[in-house]
């Protein structure tokens, strides 16, 4: 198995004023973008710059857009580890497999992003069947992100951040804390989806209670049936 058959290359880029986050989260990550505009001049005082982000909250809520969005303005290639790959029932191998991302990452000077991380960074508990297994595991990945690089980044994402071990969450220098958007926040996020299309799809009722992928999921669906509505209404065309 090669490192191209356990990473997924997203090229997809995201603007980082189009980011959905809270003022505090903001203000994380914007000191985040700033330690590598100045990362030369940090190092002249022996200063490392922050490069391994955990993100916490509900799908949807905009951990993996915050991935893509620090890429896009870092001007790094982001690298998905894909997990359907990287797993293993060998615990051994998964290790190696590991070991081939981050150091593909490294080379490359990647964003690496950790999606599901609980999957991977299991708490090392006394139930678990194969604890002792789990415990090298979750050993392996410790000494990757201790020896991974500051040219690198790193951003893991979970929903369940307790399950994770807690040295490996130690290994974070920020944890940001995604919460599900509000009306006020997807009354904002509705609007700029909507502000592209003609004046008269703008009125589709808005449902709340929501992910922001929910809420776009839901609009995209609404907007594409009150299109085809239309096209089907016109009349046919003479032949």
């Amino acid at each position: 198995m090669t490192v191209s058959d356990v990473i997924i290359q997203d090229k997809e880029k995201v603007n980082w004023q189009d980011l959905r986050l809270d003022p505090a989260n903001r203000n994380s990550l914007n000191q985040l973008i700033k330690e590598y505009t100045y990362v030369e001049e940090l190092r002249k005082y022996n200063l490392p710059v922050n490069n391994k982000v955990m993100l916490e909250g509900s799908s949807g809520c905009g951990k993996t857009t915050t991935a893509k969005a620090i890429a896009t303005l870092l001007g790094k290639p982001l690298y998905v580890l894909d997990l359907s790959t990287v797993i293993s029932a060998r615990i051994g191998e998964t290790s190696t497999h590991l070991k081939l991302v981050f150091d593909k990452a490294a080379k490359d000077r990647a964003v690496l992003f950790l999606d599901e991380f609980d999957h991977l960074g299991k708490t090392r508990g006394k139930d678990d069947k194969d604890v002792g297994e789990m415990r090298r595991l979750v050993n392996t990945i410790i000494q990757l992100i201790d020896y991974f690089p500051d040219k690198a980044l790193l951003v893991a994402a979970t929903n369940h951040l307790a399950m994770i071990d807690v040295a490996l969450r130690r290994r974070f220098q920020l944890t940001l804390r995604y919460q599900m958007p509000g009306p006020a926040e997807l009354d904002g996020y509705y609007d700029t989806l909507l502000q592209k299309f003609p004046e008269h799809l703008q009125g589709v009722p808005r449902q709340y209670n929501l992910s922001y992928a929910e809420a776009r999921d839901y609009l995209f669906t609404e907007l594409k049936a009150l299109i085809i509505q239309e096209l089907e209404q016109r009349p046919p065309t003479e032949a």
